[in-house]
């Protein structure tokens, strides 16, 4: 297949990328290279890409998703099989500073991503949720058959948005479309915003850790392999319609055009005080906390019913967070020398 991967210089993108070049697919990436955190790291990231031994099959595109000229001029020129669309204005907290960056990028961004599938007979659209669209739902675990009309940030409101945007395009041109809504990934060249990075790089620094929550939050944590799997399964796997669905008792993961929503979790949430001593472990040392109240915009718990992936693509997450954190541990200490 020829697949169009955005946010490929990004954690997950960069990820899939790999995987789909491994498998024989002609992978076109696609990447802003923002700011938003050390762009050194997304060059590195997308070096890998390129030093794989099938890498003459992929094609890097430097471009925005929200140049609309531009995305439209792609799509018409490469004719995708499929997308998996990865790029987008990431961080609940961020979302709080910059809203203005959350419209741009997921939902101006995403709305030609949608155009450039329907203009030009895309097969299938993977694109990534959220497990933060559940926002202040406290039924646990998070099944996809739950309301989420709740959100408690903005970047949970633009996913959201998504999943309603996609839906359109599917009943009105018959797209099929599938959300992933994945659960607080980490793992090998993750991103330096989010809890296991700056953990690490303070306590190897001697300095003391923010622990929000007074650490008694929980979150699913997903490792970066099962999270790969999981958007590949689906990939393979077109969104189809729900024969049985019915708008007098809608089912919200479902429908009755070709569109799907899924959890991506590894269905074991954990307390961030367990997450945080599992990676002292392997550091060799003791974290200084700097016990802090749950952040605005922040859940208190996520935890993934992935019943759905099982039950349609046989998803399995196989990889425990001793196994993942002491990889990541590991890639960290290589990559800066430590």
């Amino acid at each position: 297949m020829k697949v169009l991967v955005t946010g490929a210089a990004g954690f997950i993108g960069s990820h899939v990328s790999l995987y789909l070049l491994e498998r024989g697919d002609e992978v076109v990436g696609l990447d802003n290279l923002n700011d938003y955190y050390d762009v050194n790291l997304k060059l590195d990231r997308l070096k890998r890409v390129e030093q794989h031994k099938h890498a003459f099959n992929f094609t890097f595109v430097k471009m925005s998703v929200e140049d609309r000229e531009g995305m439209e001029a792609l799509f018409a020129e490469h004719k995708f099989d499929k997308v998996v669309h990865l790029a987008a204005q990431a961080g609940v907290r961020y979302s709080l500073e910059n809203p203005h960056a959350y419209i741009d990028a997921n939902i101006v961004g995403y709305m030609n991503v949608l155009e450039g599938c329907r203009h030009n007979k895309v097969a299938h659209l993977v694109y990534a949720s959220s497990s933060s669209v559940y926002g202040a739902n406290e039924s646990m675990p998070f099944s996809v058959h739950d309301n989420v009309d709740h959100p408690v940030s903005l970047y949970a409101a633009s996913k959201k948005a998504n999943e309603l945007m996609a839906h359109t395009y599917s009943h009105l041109y018959n797209l099929p479309t599938t959300g992933l809504r994945f659960f607080t990934v980490y793992g090998p060249w993750g991103r330096p915003d989010m809890a296991l990075f700056l953990f690490t790089k303070a306590i190897l620094e001697d300095k003391p850790i923010k622990v929000f929550n007074y650490g008694k939050h929980r979150r699913d944590f997903t490792y970066i392999d099962d999270i790969v799997e999981g958007i590949i399964r689906t990939l393979d796997h077109n969104a189809e319609a729900n024969p049985e669905w019915s708008g007098k008792n809608p089912d919200p993961g479902s429908s009755k055009a070709p569109w799907k929503v899924y959890n991506i979790g590894a269905q074991t949430p954990v307390e961030l005080m367990d997450y945080i001593e599992t990676l002292e472990s392997h550091l060799g040392k003791v974290a200084e906390k700097e016990l802090l109240p749950l952040q605005l915009g922040d859940v208190p718990d996520t935890y993934a019913d992935v019943e759905a992936l099982v039950t349609d693509v046989d998803y399995r997450p196989q990889t425990n967070i001793n196994e993942g954190i002491g990889n990541f541990v590991k890639w960290y200490k290589d990559y800066f020398g430590v």
